[in-house]
């Protein structure tokens, strides 16, 4: 999970895997589309290659990228983990829920009370 965090923490990165998305394309492709040198693009592929996210096939004298989505996997749940509620803050929400309830009916028994003593 660590390497995958640290591949997409680069936005040159995560433009290659948004460009990926749509279609796989040649190493040559994608360094066309950055104003960063050849090589630079060739590094960022090989981080990309090296944390699972892409693969690349030989076709010819280039190679081609494709996306790979299952790495991403592990990351997902953990940011879901993150940022769903704990345990605590749904007995905490709960606990709100019943306090209002509570001061509600309150309310509504004092006005009951108060009504019928001016009717009495």
């Amino acid at each position: 999970m660590d390497e995958v965090a640290a591949a997409i923490a680069d936005p040159v990165r995560r433009e290659i895997l948004l460009m990926l998305r749509e279609e796989p394309l040649s190493a040559g492709q994608i360094a066309d589309r950055f104003a960063i040198s050849r090589p630079a693009v060739s590094r960022h592929l090989r981080v990309l290659r090296e944390a699972g996210l892409a693969r690349d096939t030989p076709d010819g004298r280039c190679r081609v990228y494709t996306l790979v989505t299952a790495p991403l996997d592990e990351l997902a749940g953990w940011l879901e983990r993150l940022t769903r509620p704990s345990g605590w803050q749904h007995r905490l929400d709960a606990l709100e829920t019943e306090v209002y309830r509570a001061r509600r009916e309150r309310h509504a028994a004092a006005r009951r009370h108060s009504t019928q003593k001016e009717t009495a």
